[in-house]
């Protein structure tokens, strides 16, 4: 029996998870995700799959995040027939998230081809639109946690809480060839446990083979409880009201902000922040808070933290642009949690500029993301095309995260009880994989065992190591090559700072001679200047 997997995202980079088990009857995928970071790595979105969507069988997902479900739409639209199993949680969430990731596709592209239009270039189709989404929403299948699912002739499935959002999954594959099972666990997004809202990650013990998550492999968080956090959070509230202006939080809408909603509600009841206005500025958001009410008997909340007096839900874009008018006493949550897209961006643009503004990050910021240009320190960012000067308090609150550090990550991988015969690093920056391959090596790991992929790489199952197995592209080369996609920054990005830089040098220039100097020497150094008449 053939037997394969194919790493057709989320190693070198956190994003685009999407995983192919190849055998003799058919393909089957663990998560389609969308690729979130620089330009370079995002345009793999518009590129066609590495594979025929309609050979693959069906499809496992690990929880509803874009970044592992939000190419479904397009699997569909481009042939899939079959089935997408999940967890029920991670079914209720799509039937939003899609839609809304859809939307974005089709507002963004609308705006992008406006500018193509009076710059003369082409217009560029979107992703998929929120007619595809729907459709995808039609092939979820809801299956406990524990329950075993046959995807494919002789490989069965059962998920296992990943503790990391609501729905959120590991997911165990029993493969049977020539009468002996041997499972492949696929840890998903693994949460830190200890979590408001959810049981903390469990999983099967010593599969055969492993695909392991390292967000934060090669870093440590300082355990806090929920009180402490609450504390953390009580005193980035009122620094930000005393400093005068409105707290911008991008909020994930998933988790992040039900976690933020639940701890200020916690906050203003017992009286230790002003009882401000709270503006949730995210119909996603919105509607996934309704579908956390639905399980709020699964939370154990204690009632309902999300309905209070002052807190409103901006529903349309009319109201969102209301929000501009206030310059002061209250907090604004809007998505997306890492600035790349949503309302977030326009409010950042109205604010980033004010001194009194505090924009606090609670969150991972994928590299090349305004999110993290903003918590890297950058003096001047672009958002629609126009340079903005960062002049807000920018705070991160690192206490939110969903995922679990590089101790969390070893204590689950020491309870699984390692592995029979291979581990695969991935969902990780390389200093995070590095990270956590070398701590597993100095807990006694063999260095044979564990292997970190590239894109598009192909690992053969049936081999006895993954070491022993040659890394192969299935014929296809890598749709990018390694440094592009680990890269913290493209040439999209350079452009980007060159443009202030050049903008900032001019305004500093004594005249307009040494401007036209300037200008001139920038020129000369372009390709179709040779040849050019002296101007």
């Amino acid at each position: 029996m053939t037997l394969s997997l194919t790493f057709h995202g989320a190693v070198g980079t956190v994003t685009g998870s999407c995983f192919r088990i190849r055998t003799g009857d058919g393909d089957l995928l663990i998560d389609c995700g969308l690729f979130q970071g620089t330009k370079t790595v995002k345009e793999l979105n518009y590129r066609p799959f590495p594979f025929k969507p309609s050979a693959v069988k069906a499809v496992l997902l690990t929880h509803a995040h874009i970044d592992h479900s939000g190419l479904l739409p397009k699997l569909v639209r481009q042939g899939f027939k079959g089935r997408v199993h999940t967890t029920a949680g991670t079914a209720d969430l799509l039937a939003y998230m899609l839609p809304d990731s859809g939307y974005i596709q089709e507002t963004e592209v609308e705006r992008l081809n406006r500018r193509n239009r009076q710059r003369g270039r082409p217009a560029v189709e979107a992703i998929y639109t929120q007619a595809d989404a729907q459709a995808a929403i039609r092939h979820l299948h809801a299956v406990d946690y524990g329950e075993w699912v046959k995807v494919l002739p002789g490989i069965r499935a059962r998920f296992w809480q990943a503790g990391h959002i609501l729905g959120s999954a590991s997911v165990e594959l029993e493969v049977t060839r020539g009468g002996t099972a041997e499972a492949i666990l696929f840890s998903g997004d693994l949460g830190p446990g200890g979590k408001s809202f959810h049981a903390d990650a469990e999983g099967p013990p010593r599969p055969d083979w492993m695909v392991l998550e390292t967000t934060y492999g090669n870093r440590e968080r300082v355990e806090v409880g929920e009180a402490e956090r609450q504390a953390l959070l009580r005193d980035e509230v009122r620094a930000a009201l005393a400093a005068g202006g409105p707290l911008l939080i991008p909020a994930f809408a998933v988790e992040r902000t039900q976690e933020l909603l639940y701890d200020l509600h916690r906050l203003f009841d017992r009286g230790e922040i002003p009882l401000v206005d709270v503006f949730l500025d995210s119909p996603l958001a919105d509607s996934v808070t309704g579908v956390f009410r639905r399980h709020l008997a699964d939370l154990g909340t204690g009632g309902d933290p999300f309905a209070r007096p002052n807190l409103h839900r901006v529903r349309s874009a009319a109201e969102s642009q209301k929000l501009n008018a206030i310059k002061g006493g209250a907090i604004v949550m809007a998505a997306s949690g890492m600035c790349d897209a949503g309302r977030i961006r326009h409010h950042l643009k109205n604010h980033l500029w004010r001194p009194e503004a505090t924009v606090l990050l609670v969150g991972y910021q994928a590299p090349g993301t305004l999110g993290h240009l903003l918590q890297q320190g950058a003096a001047n960012v672009r958002i629609h095309g126009e340079e903005i000067a960062v002049r807000a308090r920018i705070r991160s609150l690192d206490v939110y995260s969903g995922h679990a550090d590089r101790s969390s990550l070893l204590a689950w991988v020491a309870a699984r009880q390692g592995v029979k015969r291979g581990l695969f690093l991935v969902h990780g920056e390389e200093e995070a994989r590095a990270g956590l391959r070398d701590a597993l090596v100095r807990r006694g790991w063999d260095p044979a065992l564990i292997r970190l992929p590239e894109l598009d790489e192909v690992a053969d199952l049936t081999a006895s190591v993954p070491a022993q197995a040659p890394a192969t592209t299935e014929g296809s080369p890598s749709r990018l090559e390694p440094e592009a996609v680990t890269a913290g920054r493209d040439w999209h990005n350079r452009y980007a700072a060159f443009l202030l830089d050049l903008h900032r040098a001019l305004d500093a220039a004594p005249d307009d001679a040494a401007r036209e100097a300037l200008l001139r020497g920038v020129g000369d150094r372009l390709p179709q200047a040779q040849g050019r008449p002296a101007q």
